[in-house]
């Protein structure tokens, strides 16, 4: 909602129906000194400029001069005003035969002698004699004022000559239940009032029983306009309310009171009009392209557009969702949204949207996008931003033609919808990411571990025969021997262990030097320079600096270090290597004599040079055991953690079920399931494990309460015990329990997500319940029971094409139109229709016509001026009629054949 002063955009054409605060008991000179006993001098236009320029400080852009009797000093007011932007209301105030005193308002331009004959018609021919009584009866002056063109208001209902005060039983009932009372006057709040009263007003006595449309509170418009005979009478509460109109005038007041639910606030509600933020896309035009030329205001509310096939409805929706940048959701929804961006659109239209950001503060963006090339966020200034759209409309909602029908066929997309209503918790989110990630750390560590393992038990697996080996040399007497050249094997062995020490302390050290220097670009004068505290924040810059320097400093010395070790270690080997030359003389030797006497003693060192090298092998498997034991205890824990995490926030989207549930209640009932989306893991079963599995999928999509941890358990137990817990016949359950442990282990890792279900009552209002789930409903049933989650609880634009076009009609004007009239104060719609509910029942406040010239390939079409209002525009009214309604016969014919 919006206060008329806030109406005007940057762009100059109407943005449809708007509040405007009115003061409809307005009082010229003549009533403040006649009936106030005032002293208020003889100047009348003095009194008037007082009065509008109250007005004008306090926002009230509608007055209705209403003086007892007397059409004396309107003009004053009419002049004061002009210029300001204020509409002023001729009239008068009755007192009908019975006493009831009733406010007449005229259209602005109706003149003093033309108001004369009105009121001459009731029978008033003294002017402003407050004694003298119409000679026609309530219902009478109702029905009169109707018929010269007017509108009346009941006036102060509850108070001395006021309706509820004045007539008793049957005569009460009666003029109640006319048809012709649209309007009357409390001093405040409905609820404030006495209960007798109120139970009258809000149609809660069945005495008083009017027509009145289900889901809304009153049959008669109730509006606040006790009498301003000074300027500060404007103050008080009771004086003013709000009025939403499209052009002000009779027939918009007209429309008000026929449905002040959705148009009219009372001066203590005002509040409201303020408080209700929401994002808004304010205006949209095209250059070159189909709407060639087209600047489209938009209203904070309910927009509807309307026009023939080809008309370039759908064209507008399109649009909007591709300079958002939003993807369809349905594979059919994909491809109409591209047929209409490459047919009808076509390369090089620049489409430019002008939205308001409410959070965290109203800000501005003008969003640009040429057809093919990404969107741009620009400032109010025109500066280009950093912005993305959906950083500025994050949970905006585009739907087009039949997109909603397709998007009930998804049980994952249904699951999807209800993450709106879920209240996000940052912290689980990052605690998600983070338990990802170091199990995906923990699989490659456990994988990588059980290949060394592998590894070193093959070569391992060599060790006994080479000592069986060893041994018949030793026992023929080569270990005495080649004492010697044994030893030097093991020395050899020690002196490669001390090199492989030094190793790790190296690549310690390449990857410090790949953080060095430090990053501190982020604590440049230039990018502290709009931070209040960058003389603080400064300072982080000189201590990283140290920081830097001082392990800058450290690692130039560690690689000392490490050089001195490598010279170290190279002059020992220099001071061993005289040894070694000695040894191996004495070796080759040995050797010449052996080959003598067919020994092999060559075979025997080599031998010995193995098994000394398989012995550190045997350390090692021991610390890898430990090792893979420490990795599967932390893997275990963090599962623990993760199904902790997933019921976590699958118990998030149950409470959201369940709330949506109660605000839907009667209508629709939601229930999700945990891990009942299956997909995943069945896509992970064809993908690594592959064969005949279909009967084992499909047992595994419909078993209950399914557990991902029980399933990869029972793989790991084998064949039978997948037998045994999921039913499974013996080849598929074979083939799944022969899976690779890496498949079992991303198994582990996997997020099933839930799943849900939605029920639509289908009886008629007054019926006992009929739940259906969605399978086994109509197409129109499943979209109505879809879009009815739709309207709920955001403060973001929803976008729909044409939703009756899968909507059964009676839900439409039962069960939508309801929401979207209820939600509409909160977020803005924007939907196009060939239905006349949802524009009329709905009371959009933007009604726009669209009229097409040639085709969509080669045509064009454009929006009038005149046909951008809402139903109280009588242009628009008539589009409406012609265009929804098949015109103004059909709908009379159709009105006689039902009898109404």
């Amino acid at each position: 909602m919006t206060a008329s002063s806030a109406k005007n955009t940057r762009e100059s054409a109407p943005a449809g129906a708007v509040f405007h605060r009115c003061a409809l008991q307005v009082n010229p000179l003549a009533y403040a000194k006649k009936f106030r006993g005032q002293r208020a001098g003889d100047d009348g236009s003095a009194h008037a400029e007082a009065i509008v320029s109250k007005a004008v400080e306090l926002d009230v852009s509608v007055l209705a001069i209403t003086n007892h009797n007397d059409v004396g000093g309107i003009s004053h007011f009419q002049e004061a005003a002009a210029g300001r932007g204020m509409t002023v209301f001729p009239g008068f105030e009755l007192t009908s035969s019975e006493g009831i005193h009733v406010l007449c308002i005229y259209e602005s331009n109706t003149d003093k002698s033309r108001l004369e004959r009105f009121l001459g018609e009731f029978g008033i021919h003294e002017s402003g004699s407050s004694s003298s009584l119409s000679n026609r009866s309530f219902q009478e002056i109702l029905t009169t004022v109707r018929r010269q063109g007017g509108i009346t208001i009941a006036a102060h209902v509850t108070s001395d000559n006021g309706l509820l005060k004045v007539l008793q039983g049957q005569a009460r009932i009666r003029a109640w239940q006319s048809e012709d009372l649209t309007a009357i006057q409390i001093p405040a709040l409905v609820d404030d009032l006495h209960p007798g009263p109120r139970s009258i007003i809000t149609n809660e006595n069945p005495d008083y029983g009017r027509p009145h449309p289900a889901g809304e509170r009153l049959a008669v418009a109730a509006v606040n306009a006790h009498d301003v005979a000074k300027p500060e009478d404007l103050d008080q509460p009771s004086t003013t309310c709000f009025i939403k109109m499209s052009t002000v005038g009779i027939e918009g007041l007209r429309q008000a009171f026929l449905d002040p639910d959705s148009r009219i606030r009372l001066s203590p509600e005002a509040g409201d009009l303020e408080t209700e933020e929401h994002a808004v896309l304010r205006h949209l035009s095209w250059d070159s392209g189909f709407l060639d030329g087209v600047r489209m205001p938009l209203n904070p509310n309910l927009n509807v557009l309307v026009g023939g096939r080809g008309a370039g409805k759908s064209t507008v929706i399109e649009s909007l969702r591709y300079v958002l940048g939003l993807s369809p959701l349905g594979t059919e929804a994909r491809k109409a949204h591209e047929g209409i961006i490459n047919q009808v659109l076509r390369g090089g239209t620049r489409i430019a949207l002008l939205v308001r950001s409410s959070d965290p503060v109203r800000t501005e963006y003008r969003i640009e996008r040429t057809v093919p090339n990404p969107p741009v966020v620009r400032t109010v200034d025109g500066d280009v931003s950093s912005l993305s759209p959906e950083d500025i409309l994050p949970r905006v909602e585009v739907y087009g033609q039949h997109e909603i029908a397709e998007l009930t066929r998804s049980r994952k997309r249904l699951t999807g919808l209800l993450s709106r209503f879920v209240t996000p918790d940052p912290s689980l989110k990052d605690r998600k990411a983070a338990i990802r990630r170091d199990l995906r750390k923990t699989r490659r560590s456990v994988l990588e571990t059980r290949t060394e393992l592998e590894e070193l038990e093959e070569r391992l697996a060599t060790l006994p025969g080479v000592q069986e080996t060893l041994e018949r040399y030793e026992a023929a007497g080569l270990e005495e021997r080649l004492r010697d050249r044994s030893l030097l094997v093991r020395e050899e062995r020690i002196l490669k262990a001390i090199v492989e020490r030094v190793a790790p302390f190296r690549e310690w050290l390449e990857s410090l030097r790949q953080e060095l220097p430090i990053h501190r670009e982020f604590l440049s004068a230039k990018s502290l320079a709009e931070l209040p505290s960058k003389d603080v924040l400064a300072s982080g810059d000189r201590v990283l600096k140290r920081l830097s320097d001082a392990v800058e400093q450290l690692a130039t010395e560690f690689e000392k270090v490490l050089v001195r070790a490598d010279e170290e270690i190279a002059e020992l080997r220099s001071r061993w290597e005289p040894h070694r030359r000695e040894v191996d003389a004495s070796y080759e030797k040995i050797l010449r004599d052996l080959k003598e006497s067919a020994v092999d003693g060559a075979e025997f060192i080599r031998l010995r040079t193995e098994t000394e090298n398989l012995r550190p092998l045997r350390q090692r498997e021991a610390l890898l055991r430990q090792l893979e034991k420490e990795l599967v205890e932390r893997r275990r824990s963090l599962l623990v953690e993760w199904e902790d995490l997933k019921a976590s926030e699958f118990r998030l989207l149950d409470r959201a079920a369940r709330e949506i549930g109660e605000k839907l209640k009667g209508r629709v009932q939601v229930e999700v399931t945990a891990a009942g989306n299956r997909e995943p893991l069945i896509d992970m079963l064809r993908e690594r494990v592959g064969g005949r599995l279909a009967s084992a999928i499909k047992i595994l999509q419909e078993k209950p309460d399914f557990s991902l941890p029980d399933f990869v358990q029972r793989c790991r137990a084998g064949e039978e015990a997948l037998r045994e817990a999921y039913s499974m016949t013996p080849a598929p359950a074979n083939q799944i329990a022969g899976a690779s442990e890496e498949t079992l282990l991303l198994i582990e890792e996997l997020e099933l997500p839930p799943t849900t279900v939605l029920r639509l009552n289908t009886a008629s209002s007054d019926k006992s319940p009929v739940w259906k789930a969605l399978e086994d409903l109509s197409t129109g049933q499943k979209a109505t029971a879809v879009l009815l989650l739709l309207l709920l609880d955001s403060d973001a634009p929803l976008i729909v094409d044409q939703p009756e076009d899968d909507l059964d009609n009676r839900f439409i004007t039962e069960g939508i139109v309801p929401r979207m009239r209820e939600a509409k104060c909160r977020r803005q719609f924007i939907f196009s229709t060939h239905n006349a509910n949802i524009p009329v029942l709905g009371d959009a406040e933007l009604i726009l016509g669209l009229t097409p010239a040639g085709g969509a390939a080669a045509g064009s079409a454009h929006v009038e001026r005149e046909h951008m209002g809402s139903i109280d525009d009588a242009t628009v009214q008539e589009l409406v009629e012609e265009l929804l309604e098949g015109g103004k016969d059909a709908f009379e014919t159709r009105r006689r054949k039902y009898g109404f």
